[in-house]
Parts: structure tokens; sequence; C-alpha cells
């Protein structure tokens, strides 16, 4: 005991020591070969991807045209369809073979993710569903004018279509349809599931149908199968589809309704029109019209809702008889009109729940198509369900049980998705920070612009806070979505979104920033980027090398501890000047920001580029003092995620 009191005592000694004193004594561990890596992001362009971070001249892509019919049965929960996809083979390859997405079979017990999922459970916990999964009812393909009835093999999520004859290069095309079922999971991994409210069910249906695997020049077939927590990665094309539901339900899904006049009231019609004139929120089915037979077309029997969306890499939809529903005009910079909806059950209603919920989606997507890229469809419509929150192609859920600022901050991250990657169309199963991440970057700023900052962005953690998750966290950004730790899969949200903002605003500016992000936004649009596509074309917009950062940030577990080692004078004499030397002490660089306070009471602040790193992790610089320093502060602002900022402060002992 009293070997650990003297222990104790020395340590507290040691702290209160280094509080009061220069960093002098640690001990740096920083090698500026292993930041300054010059073998870092060094291979050549290709045709197909170009140095500066564009698309080559010989890019290709893929596409899948889907023509989708599908019926809901309440009775047995089940989801009963077939689709048809149109494929198109761009690349210069012949394929002997096509995979598909089976992603339902997540919800299958004897499923890979299921498998994995912790003893414990998680937030997208697939275990205790014993009947998921799809039902492969029949696969065959339309090739040159002959139809060929396929085996598929099913292995896990995905299903491969071993074909008789090869797809020919270059735009070659083959039709395959499947007959399918599956029996629709109440929580289905926070993605999609079912939610029984007073007045009926809300049916969340996603991934309802099987989807190509996007095939492309860097991996070939992406058949890495869905575990839960990563999401998708899918081919663009035009979305044709139909959906058929109990006549007294209400359907709301991505893309355009086909035919209003067939499954909507005249009434409903009217509305629907009202809303699209104004700004401010209409009510199409209001609380006491909910089950009304005045609100359907039809008494009884079965309604097919049609929709189409072009362009796209998947669409979703939702269907219930417990809706509210209310919509608004959505203003486009190009003076094009779209609409905003909003549909969910009585137990969500209010003005601080889902009251406001229309106007959070309609002014999310005008912030966001005017500070990065027009958004492309028409509308938009937030669904309040079972998911806790999801994004698709137009069409997004969120919680039931949410409101107030929970409810916007949920609302404009989901819907910013459609920005990444539903447009900037990014492969998140294997790189979630390039949809989070970017998504979670550009929400700050809507939320800072909305109602005059009425909720404030909360989607930057505080540096302090990035500071704790950089000393803890044990895996880069880049490591896969299933590979990463549960308690570290929120940085590829936050560390991301902190990352682009120190780099916005404490590396090379608003302005060269911003520029150089639309440029990838815009290169990007409708196609698949990679990491390096996004580097070099910020290092080539903004004009810089970051390679030093894109490292450190993305690809790393560094820390960032600079420190004020010493102060001496020139010639020993403050009038002469004050030699001040900083530190590098861990892994990771930035520039520095130094605050210089004078006995005289004169304060200036000294910007170092992070070019003082590239020769060491010492670097000495003159400041022309005139009386002497009494206290120089590192990086004044909080802006940097230091680890140690004790040894940011230096003062004076005279």
């Amino acid at each position: 005991m009293k070997n650990f009191i003297t222990s104790c005592i020395l340590l507290l000694i040691s702290i209160i020591f280094s509080y009061n004193t220069s960093a002098q004594d640690s001990v740096s561990i920083y090698n500026k070969n292993k930041v300054f890596d010059p073998s870092f992001m060094s291979q050549d362009a290709t045709e197909f991807r170009s140095a500066n971070g564009a698309p080559g001249p010989k890019y290709w892509q893929n596409s899948a045209n889907y023509i989708i019919h599908s019926t809901l049965d309440e009775k047995d929960t089940t989801l009963n369809g077939d689709v048809t996809i149109n494929y198109t083979n761009n690349s210069p390859g012949e394929l002997k073979y096509l995979w598909l997405q089976l992603d339902q079979n997540l919800f299958n017990p004897d499923s890979r993710g299921s498998a994995a999922t912790l003893v414990s459970g998680d937030r997208f916990d697939v275990k205790g569903y014993t009947k998921g999964g799809y039902q492969i009812q029949s696969a065959s393909v339309l090739y040159k004018g002959k139809t060929y009835k396929i085996e598929p093999v099913i292995t896990d999520t995905r299903m491969q279509l071993r074909l008789p004859f090869s797809v020919k290069p270059n735009g070659d095309k083959i039709n395959i349809t499947v007959n399918y079922f599956f029996s629709i999971p109440q929580y289905g991994a926070d993605r999609m599931g079912r939610l029984y409210t007073k007045n009926g069910v809300i049916y969340q249906l996603a991934q309802w149908y099987p989807r190509m695997c996007v095939y492309d020049a860097v991996e070939g077939w992406n058949t890495l199968p869905y575990m839960g927590l990563g999401e998708f990665y899918c081919e663009y094309g035009n979305f044709d589809y139909y959906v058929t539901v109990p006549a007294d339900m209400i359907v709301a899904g991505s893309g355009d309704l086909q035919n209003p006049q067939q499954v909507l009231t005249a009434k409903e019609v009217s509305r629907l029109n009202e809303a699209r004139r104004s700004d401010s929120t209409v009510t199409i089915i209001k609380e006491d019209e909910i089950g009304s037979a005045s609100m359907r077309p039809v008494k009884s029997g079965l309604l097919t809702w049609h929709f189409k969306m072009q362009n796209s890499r998947d669409v979703s939809w939702t269907a219930s008889k417990a809706f509210i529903w209310d919509a608004a005009r959505i203003n486009f910079p190009s003076g094009r009109k779209g609409i905003s909806m909003a549909v969910y059950p009585v137990e969500s209603k209010g003005y601080n729940a889902y009251g406001r919920s229309t106007q959070y989606l309609k002014q999310s997507i005008e912030f966001y198509s005017k500070d990065y890229f027009e958004y492309p469809w028409n509308s938009a419509v937030v669904v309040a369900g079972v998911a806790l929150g999801m994004e698709y192609p137009s069409i997004v859920f969120c919680s039931y049980k949410i409101g107030k600022a929970n409810l916007w901050h949920d609302v404009t991250h989901e819907i910013g998705h459609n920005w990444f990657p539903m447009i900037v169309g990014s492969n998140e199963r294997r790189f979630m920070w390039m949809d989070e991440g970017m998504n979670t970057f550009i929400n700050g700023y809507a939320s800072n612009s909305f109602n005059h900052g009425e909720y404030g962005d909360t989607t930057n953690r505080s540096i302090l806070g990035m500071a704790r998750t950089l000393q803890r966290s044990k895996d880069a950004l880049m490591t896969p979505p299933e590979s990463i730790s549960l308690n570290d899969y929120g940085q590829y949200y936050f560390k991301t979104a902190t990352g682009l903002n120190i780099l916005r605003n404490s590396v090379i500016g608003a302005d060269r920033f911003d520029y150089a992000f639309k440029t990838y936004i815009h290169r990007w649009a409708f196609k698949h980027p990679q990491p390096n596509d996004f580097f070099r074309t910020m290092n080539d917009a903004a004009g810089d090398d970051l390679n030093w950062f894109w490292k450190e940030w993305f690809c790393e577990t560094w820390k960032l501890d600079q420190a004020v080692k010493e102060v001496k004078y020139a010639d020993n004499n403050a009038a002469n000047g004050a030699l001040i030397t900083l530190e590098n002490l861990q892994e990771m660089v930035m520039p520095v920001t130094v605050k210089v306070t004078e006995k005289n009471g004169n304060t200036q602040e000294i910007k170092l580029p992070v070019e003082i790193w590239q020769r060491g992790g010492e670097w000495t610089f003159k400041y022309n003092s005139t009386t002497a320093v009494t206290s120089i502060v590192l990086d004044p602002h909080g802006e940097l995620p230091d680890i140690d900022r004790k040894n940011n402060d230096w003062k004076s002992s005279e």
C-alpha cells in the first residue's frame, strides 16, 4: 500500500509539472517520411480514371432498367413479385455469368449476417425472424430473341446466373426475369419492416426485388454479401414499377405516380395540385379522414399503383391505411418545381413532430440543390415508420417516435443521402465514409441554414470529442463496415465530416475547398467513384498536394499533438525578436496557428503551413517581438483535434 501511495504522489507531481512547464521532455514519435509519403496514391492514370480525378476517356459502367410487379398480401405479410431487368454490358469484356443481389436473404436465419450478429444484438440485428429470405420461383433470360431457363446458384445474399452463351462487350443487352416472394420482416435491420399503429400497419418496403450487382473496372463483379451494417452498391437505370395493395391503403414511392386518377379520389388529386402551387404545407389526407371510404376511389379489393423513376440506382415504397398525408412545392434553382411529401400515423402528428416534416424535407432539398447539385427528380417523401433512419432515392424512412430537432436532423440527413450516394454513386459496401461522412458534412451547413439556425449544426462533433475519438479508435476510415468495431462506426460520419471541415476552414480555405468539392460532385454524378477519385479531384481542383491529409485522416489511426517546446530571444534581447520552437509529437500533422502575447499587450496570430513539418518534427521561427513574450497558445480557436491541449500553452516564468 505504501509503495502504491508513493507511486500516486509521484504521478501527481509529474502531471502538475508537465502542466506547468513546456513539452520539452516529451518524446516525439513523428516520422516525416510516413506522412509525406511519395508512394501514397502514386499509381498512374488509366483510360478509365484520369490523374486529375475525373472519369477517364474510356470510363464505362453498365446499366440496368427494371420493370417490377409486386403484390402485398396482408394476411400472410408477404410480397409476391416479378422483375424483368434489361441489362446492358458496356464493359470491354464478355460476361459468361451474371450476379444479382438478394438482400432479403439477410433475414434467413442461416444467413452470414445472422451468424455474424453479436449475441447481445445491435441496431442492425437480423436474428429472430424464422421465415425470412427470398423464395426464387423461377429465373430466365431472353437473349437475341431466345428464352433460356436458368437454374440459379444462390449463395447467401447473392445469386449467380450461369449462361449457356456470353453477353458481348460494348453495349450488348440481355433481359433477365425472376419470379419471387418473401415474408416481410417486422424489423428489417433498421432498413425496412412493419409498424403496427392505431389505424393499421405501416409497411416500409426496401430491398424488395432482386437487383443487379455492379460490374466495374475496379473489382469486376462486386459480390460482397449484405451483412446488415454495410449498405448498397447499385447500377443506374430507369424504373417502371407496379405495386398492388388493398384498396384502402395509400402508397408513396420513389419517383412519379403515373396513375393518380385510378388510385386517388378527385379530392386528393385536387389537394395535390394545390400543394404543387404552395410553399406552405397542404394536407392531402387529414387525421379525421383516415379510414374514410370517401377518401378511396373504390371500397374494396385491390388497387395497383404505378410509378416511374429515371436514372436512379434503386426504388422503395411504403403502404398503409393509417397515413396522414402532407405536401408542399419544392423550388429548384433552375426554376423547375417539384413536390415534397410526408406520410405518417396519428401517433406522429403535431407541430413538434411530423407536422413540420414536409417543410424539413422541402427546405433540405432546396438547400442541397442550390449549394451542391440540383436534385434531379420531381418528388420526395418522408415516411414515419419502424426504421430509425434510412435513405432511398426520393424516399426516406424515419422513426415515427421522434420530433423537434431530432426529426429535423434525421430528415435532412436521410434526404442528404440523395446526393451521397444516390447521385454520386459510391460503393457503400466498401467505403462507408464516402456516403455517410460526406453527407454528414453537408448536413451541418443545411442545419445552420434552416430557419435562421433554429436547430443548428449538431452533426459535426466538437473538436474535443474528435480528439477523444482519435485517442481510442483502432480502425481507419478506409476499414470496410463489416470489419469495423461497432463502437467505432460512428467515425464514418463524424470523423469524415470533421476532417472535411478542417480541410475547408483550416487548411485550404472555403473558396478553394467548395470549388473542388462541387467539381467532384459534378464529375461523378450518376457514376461510380473510388476514394482516389475524390482525393485526386480535390488535389487538382483546389491546387494543393493534400496526400498527407488523405493518408493520415482516412488511411491511418494517427493522432495529433502539437506543442510549444521553448522560447528564446535573438542575442538574448526581446527587442531583437523571439525564436519560438514548436514540436509535432504524434504521427499526424496539421498547419499551426500561433497566438503570441507580449508584455506590452500586443497580440498577434501567426499561421504556419503544414510544410513546416516536411523536414522533421521540430520547427523554429522568428517572431518580431519588441518586448518579452508572456504567453503562446497553439490552435487558439480550438479548430484541431489535438489530444493534449495542455502543451499548447506556454507562459513566461518571469
